[in-house]
């Protein structure tokens, strides 16, 4: 059994779990200030109350797992991305900071709510950034970084940073429609329907310029085999943005959610589909960057308890608060 692989699997899985988990709250802060004042923002905060930290394992899980399996590719990617990193570490600290406060020091709850949507806008879009500057390539001698401190800033880094905010506050969007009731379900279902064509063009022009960034893109996506591949995408994307855009307009609660969740899925595959078997795209492949294969096999037994185990309490956690949030729940 190559264990590179396992290990490449097991933090793609936790990449997705967390895009997957922590992007509709982060989603809810970026649209907190289009909430009313009062109940419409404390049901949206109590939305995710009861998850949102947990969400954040599957961050550490996935940083921790990229240093210890693949230590040189951690090695060249730190350095290259120092800025938008810090930046979302700082945004999700005072995302957090404020999410406890507002409730506890309510003389300066405006504050705190500006904290709290700031810190989740500066966490997204920072995500969105260091996306783009992965996938556009990293300046390597050798085994390490020898770019500059602004490399990871361009045109499409910034597109794909714009991208990450939309579609996190989609998500976010259309969690709400799912846990909510009264008058932000209704809000909720509104901006759902203005993010959504919104989301399709950024993923549109996403697409567009990935595959010349890299001769390899370009080859994956337009050369056989791959160009099996790339001609059902747009069709997968359209039917289920046609879903989505349907369960919006048939009042169904779950089902955008559900639907938002499928788009993500697909641009991931997409992701996956373009860079693998690299690590850092045309750079240094899994298993140039790999480490040895006896480490591999210890962090793998730690690995096969833990994980199972953060899947156990995460699922736990959503099952006994299902259901609806209510105005008088917190």
């Amino acid at each position: 059994m190559d264990l590179t692989i396992v290990w490449a699997f097991l933090i793609a899985f936790a990449v997705a779990a967390y895009v997957v988990m922590d992007g509709f709250d982060l989603g809810i802060g970026i649209l907190f200030p289009a909430f009313r004042v009062g109940k419409e923002r404390d049901q949206a905060m109590n939305a995710i109350a009861p998850v949102w930290d947990g969400n954040e394992t599957w961050l550490v899980l996935g940083g921790g797992g990229l240093m210890a399996a693949f230590p040189l590719a951690y090695a060249i990617i730190l350095p290259a991305l120092y800025a938008p990193l810090i930046a979302m570490l700082l945004g999700l600290v005072f995302r957090g900071v404020a999410f406890e406060f507002r409730w506890r020091d309510a003389a300066h709850r405006p504050w705190w709510d500006a904290a709290f949507c700031i810190g989740s806008m500066v966490a997204t879009f920072a995500q969105g950034i260091t996306l783009g500057a992965l996938l556009q390539g990293i300046t390597i001698e050798g085994r390490a970084y020898a770019g500059g401190w602004w490399e990871w800033l361009s045109p499409f880094s910034l597109l794909t940073g714009a991208s990450l905010l939309v579609g996190y506050a989609l998500l976010g969007a259309a969690w709400l429609i799912w846990k909510t009731e009264g008058e932000i379900q209704q809000d909720a279902r509104r901006m759902a329907k203005w993010l959504l064509p919104a989301l399709i063009a950024a993923l549109a022009m996403v697409s567009l310029a990935t595959p010349f960034l890299e001769a390899q893109y370009y080859q994956r996506w337009f050369e056989i085999p791959g160009l099996f591949v790339t001609i059902p995408m747009p069709l997968l994307v359209g039917v289920a943005s046609f879903a989505l855009w349907r369960s919006l307009k048939r009042d169904r609660d779950a089902h955008p959610f559900l639907w938002a969740l499928s788009l993500f899925l697909l641009s991931m595959a997409g992701l996956a589909i373009s860079m693998w078997p690299d690590v850092i795209p045309g750079r240094v492949t899994i298993w140039q960057a790999a480490a040895p294969h006896s480490s591999q096999a210890f962090m793998l037994v730690g690995a096969s308890i833990l994980i199972p185990i953060i899947l156990g309490y995460t699922a736990w956690a959503y099952w006994v608060f299902r259901g609806k949030v209510g105005e008088g729940y917190h």
